[in-house]
């Protein structure tokens, strides 16, 4: 038998059919409070959208640990064996909009939600190991230039390489995003990456640089150019519906989670600057050591809840993991979190998505939608039995020495990353990059951001600035390599 429709008060709705009217043909009444609390409800249906990441999907899941990692890190969910974390993950497209087709060449946000029985700990990257800045200064200007022209409104590919030309650091991020990587086949065949580097400490207060790599078992897929834009005029949201279907059919996808770890003092004497986001440190010089393995095994239960109310933040940490100096994780601590408050509201941790499954005890009061709220002490230090501090959660002292300033970045290779990369490409791969460069940088206005650009791709491999060149008309003769 069918629940009786009610109101949000919990009130019987006799008629959900019809409005309350004076007489058969007159108007409505002001009377009619259900009409009238619909609709107010109905006005305020829509949040605002995230700022970036607005287009995406989510799912459910479960980490299992496979190795201990209490040798590098007293973190609860990577100690023992075998343990279980639930978790929740969002996958993204970071510039467009939320009705914006999915397929359009992007860099993909990875965000992971752990829910451990020490708070939330959260992985917030993307389907790439760099970003486009290392300063988060940079990070408005960036993202407007990916946006739409204030005037014209459209997305220009004239705004996003006018800022990619006048910042070199970008170079290495934009070949990964003009090539394959940037059309993924689907969400389940790409890999994660937690992109910043974090520091890892264990029980015996020893510290360890890490990275964070999850490598999907169903392999990397990626398509062409030309499938992209098929599937976007087909279906807008096809990346996120070939995965809701898959696990709705019972194909759970995987990743293996597995970190670089970096011994304390060798991360600050490498030969790059690790905390410097545009760069990676090679598996070569640090292997990947497995720690687990991440399956999404069910879709949300309702859309909205699960995966427009979650908000994720590099700033949820557990005790063991905590921040490294790393500029634009620092400026990400900050703005995550104060964004998910302009979007869902001040008390938005006590919505279910972002609840942790521990206890929450603090003297955080009030505001719009509080919840769970009793009636003791709100103050600290009290003698009224309030919860006090834990130093299990104390974190490890870095030692620094300088002048304040605004500094230029430590290391200022941009360049020799984006070559390395360039030659790991298959011949295909490098041909099918420069074609995306030719549609796409090929068709800008200005000459000079097409030479800053190839000038760019020419300091990282000549190789790779000459047929950049050679397919967007440019004689690379005329620039200062």
């Amino acid at each position: 038998m069918a629940d009786k429709l009610t109101t949000q008060s919990g009130q019987p709705w006799a008629n959900n059919q019809h409005s309350l009217t004076a007489g058969e043909r007159g108007p409505v009444l002001m009377q009619d409070y259900q009409l009238l609390e619909k609709l107010a409800h109905f006005d305020r249906e829509r949040i605002p959208e995230r700022v970036v990441h607005a287009k995406g999907a989510g799912a459910k899941g479960v980490f299992k640990l496979t190795h201990d990692m209490s040798q590098y890190t007293k973190a609860d969910l990577f100690n023992g064996e075998n343990k279980e974390t639930p978790l929740a993950v969002r996958f993204s497209s970071v510039a467009g909009e939320s009705g914006y087709p999915d397929t359009i060449r992007d860099v993909h946000g990875f965000s992971v939600k752990f829910y451990t029985e020490e708070g939330n700990y959260d992985i917030v990257g993307n389907n790439t190991p760099v970003f486009f800045i290392n300063d988060p200064l940079k990070f408005p200007d960036f993202i407007h230039s990916q946006k739409r022209d204030p005037r014209t409104h459209k997305r220009d590919a004239n705004m996003q390489f006018d800022f990619w030309a006048h910042s070199p650091e970008s170079i290495h991020q934009v070949t990964y995003l003009m090539g394959d990587r940037g059309n993924p086949t689907s969400f389940r065949t790409m890999n994660g990456y937690g992109s910043h580097t974090y520091k890892w400490v264990n029980a015996d207060g020893e510290q360890f640089w890490v990275k964070y790599h999850f490598i999907s078992n169903q392999g990397v897929s990626n398509m062409s150019n030309e499938l992209a834009a098929k599937l976007a005029s087909e279906d807008t949201d096809y990346l996120q519906n070939e995965m809701f279907n898959a696990i709705e059919d019972g194909d759970y996808p995987s990743w293996t989670l597995s970190v670089q770890i970096i011994p304390y003092q060798e991360g600050l004497d490498y030969k790059y600057d690790i905390f410097d986001v545009t760069k990676t440190v090679s598996h070569k010089d640090y292997p990947l050591h497995e720690v687990g393995v991440m399956t999404l095994n069910a879709n949300p239960d309702n859309y909205f809840e699960d995966v427009e109310e979650i908000a994720f933040s590099p700033a949820n940490l557990v005790p063991g993991i905590e921040p490294s100096m790393d500029k634009l994780l620092q400026g990400r601590l900050f703005s995550y979190k104060d964004a998910a408050r302009y979007r869902l509201g001040a008390n938005y941790e006590q919505l279910k998505p972002n609840r942790p499954r521990n206890e929450v005890h603090n003297y955080a009061r009030d505001g719009f939608m509080a919840q769970h709220q009793d009636g003791s002490v709100n103050y600290e230090p009290n003698s009224q039995g309030g919860p006090v501090e834990d130093p299990h959660a104390s974190i490890t002292g870095d030692m620094f020495q300088g002048m304040t300033g605004a500094y230029e970045p430590y290391d200022t290779d941009y360049y020799s990353a984006a070559g390395r990369l360039y030659n790991i490409m298959s011949e295909d791969e490098k041909q099918r990059l420069v074609e995306t460069f030719k549609g796409n940088l090929g068709t800008i206005d200005s000459l000079e951001n097409k030479q800053l650009m190839v000038q760019q791709m020419a300091r990282a491999d000549m190789d790779y600035g000459k047929r950049v060149a050679e397919a967007i008309g440019v004689n690379i003769d005329d620039i200062d390599i």
